[in-house]
């Protein structure tokens, strides 16, 4: 491997930190690399030069061929529950950190290679990533992102030239992964299953001055550092719950501390909504359908709460005592969140006790007419200048009569808000998407990229850069599947 100084300035924090966090190595070298894309907006917030990193030089660096001379390039060592199910060590199997940068706003930035060849955590994986699986996290991570929603971001797409064998032969692809860490709920389960309390501290320390550096000044630091962990989830599944998002693997080792949506494998966004909705093709018994992830999230915070007892208390009983009462305030964090979230998408800026009921009503409503979630709320966006904009919402009920009452009670509330309808109508319009990474239009620029085709890739991922604007360019994207289009199932990358 060829170094090359200075293409990405790191300044590394996680590679100071004792080498039980990690095992230190580089990636694996592929037989031709190839630029499929490069997100120059993201390059240019990192404070990167996006010509050098386009140039052979910098493929070189994202397929994982060279390093810059600058790196300690690890892979991150942590545990996790696995659809309910402990596993003592993950870890990294098919990831490098290369290191940290500084953006251009002064937030410390992980960049990760995804599918960069096998480490110690491999576990007889051969650590590489389908072309498919890459292409999948960048549409939807990006998009995400431009829905406001936080997540991991994906700088580069660059294919291998080589063969990775699943079910079947499959091009390779390496991704570049941009995170505010990759720390997990699962990096802690790693230090407790280990008896590693030196570990425990000196990880709570490192999130603490990365990530919650407000917690240094409370009365029990590891204490409000759990507190600003739940309420960073309780925000983050609230958003999930408003675009009709679904994760589809909601493990403890998927859980970022720092609150970002990371590791899009099965994931998806719903068409026709129903609170039960399961994309995942391993998720047989409906552990993460959409409806079960604020508990799981939850439960998730549970597993962390325990890795820290030793830390919010010397008395175990005590801590345990703590614990579970922030455990249990979980529902306080995110039902007001959920709430806000919801009264955004009817265009409510007042808060009044029955908005929760109103937004429900409505979901039940869209559930029995197996109603489109996005095209609803963006056909309920028009409404709200007038009733005279309601024929495209009716048309996407079964029961009108059902929504001709919700109709009028939703009337009746905007009727007692502050703001005139022309202005609650842009303001649902600017909070409720007209275009989603709907899962057939994934799934097609997927198909027709494993036959060297990207047009329909970079056409989706153009098309989702501006999700809250109807435009003659996005408009087939708007589009539901029709029935032979739907997708009834996704698969994890592995």
């Amino acid at each position: 491997m060829n170094a090359h100084t200075n293409l990405f300035p790191f300044d590394s924090t996680y590679a100071t930190l004792p080498e039980r966090f990690y095992a230190k190595l580089a990636p694996t070298a592929v037989s031709a690399p190839r630029l499929i894309k490069l997100n120059a907006a993201l390059a240019t917030e990192l404070g990167l030069d996006a010509s050098r990193l386009a140039s052979s030089e910098g493929v070189a660096v994202l397929a994982g061929n060279a390093v810059p001379e600058n790196t300690t390039s690890l892979a991150q060592a942590y545990a996790g529950h696995q659809f309910g199910g402990f596993s003592p060590q993950l870890g990294d199997g098919r990831a490098i950190l290369l290191g940290e940068i500084i953006d251009t706003k002064g937030h410390r930035r992980d960049i990760q290679l995804k599918g960069s060849g096998p480490t110690p955590f491999s576990r007889r994986g051969d650590g590489r990533a389908a072309l498919g699986p890459v292409l999948r996290e960048y549409i939807v991570s990006e998009a995400m992102h431009r829905l406001g929603i936080p997540t991991t971001r994906s700088l580069a797409a660059v294919s291998t030239g080589d063969w990775v064998f699943r079910e079947q032969p499959l091009p390779g692809a390496v991704l570049t992964r941009v995170a505010a860490s990759h720390i997990r709920v699962g990096t802690f389960q790693y230090f407790a299953a280990r008896g590693d309390q030196e570990g425990l501290k000196l990880l709570a320390d490192h999130v603490i001055e990365r990530h919650y550096p407000e917690a240094r000044a409370a009365a029990n630091p590891y204490r409000a550092m759990l507190e600003a962990v739940m309420a960073r989830q309780a925000q983050l599944v609230a958003q999930w719950m408003g675009c009709g998002f679904i994760h589809g693997v909601m493990n403890t080792d998927n859980a970022s501390i720092s609150g970002e949506t990371i590791d899009y494998g099965p994931c998806a966004f719903m068409d026709s909504y129903h609170p039960a909705t399961v994309f995942s093709s391993i998720d047989q018994a409906g552990r993460y359908a959409y409806a079960n992830q604020p508990r799981i999230a939850q439960w998730n915070m549970a597993r962390l709460a325990e890795t820290m007892l030793g830390l919010i208390a010397d008395d175990a009983d005590a801590a345990l005592k703590d614990a579970q009462a922030l455990i249990d305030g979980f529902p306080a964090l995110y039902e007001p969140a959920y709430a806000e979230v919801m009264r955004s998408k009817l265009g409510l800026a007042r808060v009044e006790a029955d908005d929760l009921l109103l937004a429900t009503d409505l979901l039940a409503s869209m559930a029995d007419a197996e109603a489109d979630f996005t095209l609803t709320f963006r056909a309920l966006s028009h409404a709200a200048e007038g009733a005279g904009a309601e024929a495209s919402l009716r048309a996407l009920f079964k029961d009108q009569a059902g929504i001709e009452v919700w109709l009028s009670r939703w009337r009746a509330r905007l009727a007692r808000e502050f703001d005139d309808a022309k202005a609650i109508a842009t303001r649902m319009l600017a909070t409720n998407p007209a275009v989603i990474p709907r899962n057939h239009r994934v799934e097609e620029a997927i198909v027709a990229a494993y036959a060297d085709d990207f047009e329909p890739f970079e056409q989706l991922v153009d098309a989702l850069q501006a999700p809250f604007t109807e435009a003659e360019g996005n408009a087939l994207y708007r589009l539901p599947p029709e029935q032979h289009q739907i997708v009834q199932q996704t698969f994890c990358g592995t």
